[in-house]
C-alpha cells in the first residue's frame, strides 16, 4: 500500500477519534450542567432592611473551599454551578455582625435553593 494512502487513512482515523472525544466531553459537560444547582437569597440587617455590601460565604464541605459574594444594592446574592452531591454551608456578615452557618444539604433536591439571612449583633 502506498505511503500516501496510509497517511490519509491515519489522518481520517485521527479526525474521527477527535470528533468522538469532543462529543463525549460535551455530553459529560451537559450531564454535569444538568446536575448543577444554585443557591440565592437576600441578606437583611437587624431592622429588616436589605444589606448591600454584606459578604456571603459559601463553603464546599467536601473540599473546604470557600467562595464569597458581595450582596448587591438590594441585598441579594447568588452562587451557581454547585454540585448536587456535595453539602454546602453559608453564612453572611455585615457591619461587624455575622450569622451562623446554614446548610444546603445533598438531601435538598431543589435546583435553585433560597436561603435568606438576617444579620444581627449578638
Amino acid at each position: 500500500m502506498p505511503v500516501g494512502t496510509l497517511v490519509r487513512r491515519a489522518a481520517a482515523v485521527l479526525m474521527a477519534l477527535t470528533v468522538l472525544l469532543s462529543v463525549a466531553a460535551a455530553q459529560k459537560k451537559n450531564k454535569e450542567d444538568a446536575n448543577a444547582r444554585a443557591v440565592q437569597g437576600i441578606v437583611r440587617d437587624a431592622n429588616d432592611n436589605p444589606a448591600p455590601g454584606a459578604v456571603v460565604q459559601l463553603k464546599d464541605m467536601r473540599t473546604l473551599q470557600v467562595r464569597s459574594f458581595i450582596a448587591q444594592s438590594d441585598g441579594t446574592y447568588h452562587f451557581s454551578g454547585l454540585k448536587a452531591d456535595v453539602d454546602y454551608q453559608l453564612k453572611a456578615a455585615f457591619n461587624g455582625a455575622e450569622t451562623g452557618w446554614k446548610t444546603l444539604s445533598v438531601f435538598d433536591d431543589r435546583k435553585a435553593a433560597i436561603i435568606n439571612f438576617k444579620v444581627e449583633k449578638k
